[in-house]
């Protein structure tokens, strides 16, 4: 299996006595793995486009992919029209399942780790999972998740426990955008995400 660290998430525990949101916010990311794991299983008879069709709903289910579009593009997107901002939204998020699909092709006995305590920040709760790979290396992978429409969803993942992937994306969509604007940018998910799935077989 290639590095197989991408966009994941966390998930958050609520104060105690909100009926609004649901109380084990570990629950979306193990989930979560769960789908994930099993693709990496089957990953050589899907191929990448069974393991796009396989992760897409789970992937959808545990991010808040409009927001992580909107905090990836920054202040600029209040600018944009909303069928411009509709396209960002839908080229963002086939980009984010292309990159799962693509990177993670294989299995040879790695496993998650999903640390129980979540802990807590102003910008919402933080979970701390581990990938271990089959030689019994750790690679942190962290997750920033949110209340949405009475569930934990993730909004920004941490490489290596630190590593914000959206401030990783803000500075590279920052540059297209200001050399092409959200039309440019379009298409530049597009390309990724072609490129991505033209990946090899695992």
């Amino acid at each position: 299996m290639r590095a197989a660290v991408g966009l994941l998430a966390a998930a958050a525990i609520p104060a105690r006595g909100d009926d609004n949101r649901p109380d084990d916010v570990t629950a979306p990311i193990r989930a979560f793995y769960a789908v994930l794991l099993n693709v990496m299983q089957h990953a050589a008879e899907l191929r990448v486009q069974g393991r796009y069709d396989r992760l897409a709903p789970a992937i959808a289910a545990t991010f808040d992919l409009p927001a992580m579009t909107r905090i990836a593009v920054g202040p600029p997107w209040s600018s944009f029209p909303p069928d411009a901002q509709a396209a960002l939204v839908d080229g963002f998020t086939r980009m984010t399942i292309a990159t799962y699909a693509a990177r993670f092709d294989g299995f040879s006995g790695e496993r998650f780790d999903v640390d129980p305590n979540v802990e807590t920040r102003t910008a919402g709760r933080v979970v701390h999972t581990r990938l271990v790979k089959s030689n019994g290396e750790p690679v942190a992978l962290n997750y920033l998740m949110r209340a949405s429409e009475g569930r934990w969803k993730a909004v920004d993942v941490y490489l290596a426990g630190t590593i914000s992937e959206l401030a990783t994306r803000r500075s590279e969509f920052s540059a297209i955008l200001d050399a092409g604007g959200p039309k440019a940018l379009v298409e530049s998910l597009r390309q990724q995400t072609d490129k991505l799935m033209r990946a090899a077989p695992a």
